[in-house]
């Protein structure tokens, strides 16, 4: 097995997605379920291969890719959304392109500080919040501007079930945003000697999580405002961006930060 023969794994996972997403649409739910299953087990199949040859887990972008059809999967299975499991396909493709594109980050060869053992768990459980967050954010994107409302009252309240949807998914990907922050500080201690330095990537984690953390707490008030709180959830996720990508673009980051030798978090 080599990184070659990405594109093959890759293509025959989209393609079960795609008719996963596409039976969902029909009311087909046995062949939903069945066709997203095997492709995730084709795409963890080579996964898994390429864990054995780098001698550790991919890094990276493969996993959001795997992350976002289960993330879909596990939402259609709970609560029967069609549309959640052709979002997870494209987002999944996007991400599998990125891959294809820039091979290079699959290189076997790390830098000491990645080697450290708390590292991989860090990456991987950052990826599968992100992957379940961004589930959140297209169920507020959803609410907010694609269900229909009717023309006379444009505040028509948003249904119980479709704000406890997006309510689980952000606790869950809060729960494992907050569990990959610990593992981060114990791959911090490990490879630079302390927990926590108000690094700006450490900065933009602690806002990103405390965006969410306020989003979870505005919703429990008596007398909230939907709308608002969907708003608090399409900001955190533009918080999230910045704390995944944006930051190595930031000028303050650059020769300061320990994390912008490159976007594996």
């Amino acid at each position: 097995m080599s990184w070659e023969q990405f594109i093959y794994f890759a293509i025959a996972a989209i393609l079960l997605w795609a008719i996963g997403a596409w039976a969902a649409w029909k009311e087909k739910t046995g062949i939903a379920y069945t066709a997203t299953i095997v492709g995730l087990v084709v795409f963890f199949s080579f996964i898994l291969s390429m864990w054995i040859i780098l001698e550790r887990p991919p890094l990276r972008t493969i996993w959001y890719s795997f992350f976002l059809p289960l993330a879909g999967i596990i939402v259609y299975s709970r609560w029967k959304y069609k549309w959640i499991l052709t979002f997870s396909t494209i987002l999944a493709l996007v991400f599998i392109c990125v891959n294809l594109f820039k091979p290079e980050i699959h290189d076997k060869t790390l830098m000491p500080a990645l080697q450290s053992p708390w590292f991989a768990p860090h990456v991987i459980v950052y990826m599968f919040a992100y992957a379940v967050l961004g589930a959140a954010t297209v169920m507020a994107v959803y609410l907010l501007f694609i269900k229909t409302k009717t023309t006379e009252n444009t505040n028509q309240p948003i249904a119980d079930e479709e704000s406890d949807i997006t309510d689980n998914l952000v606790y869950v990907g809060l729960a494992f945003l907050t569990i990959g922050m610990l593992f981060g500080a114990l791959w911090a201690k490990e490879a630079w000697g302390h927990y926590w330095s108000w690094d700006p990537k450490e900065t933009w984690a602690a806002i990103t999580w405390l965006s969410y953390l306020v989003y979870v707490h505005y919703r429990n008030l008596p007398h909230h405002r939907e709308r608002l709180a969907l708003w608090m959830l399409i900001v955190s996720f533009v918080l999230l961006q910045m704390c995944w990508w944006g930051i190595n673009y930031l000028p303050s980051a650059q020769g300061t930060s320990v994390h912008t030798y490159s976007m594996s978090e």
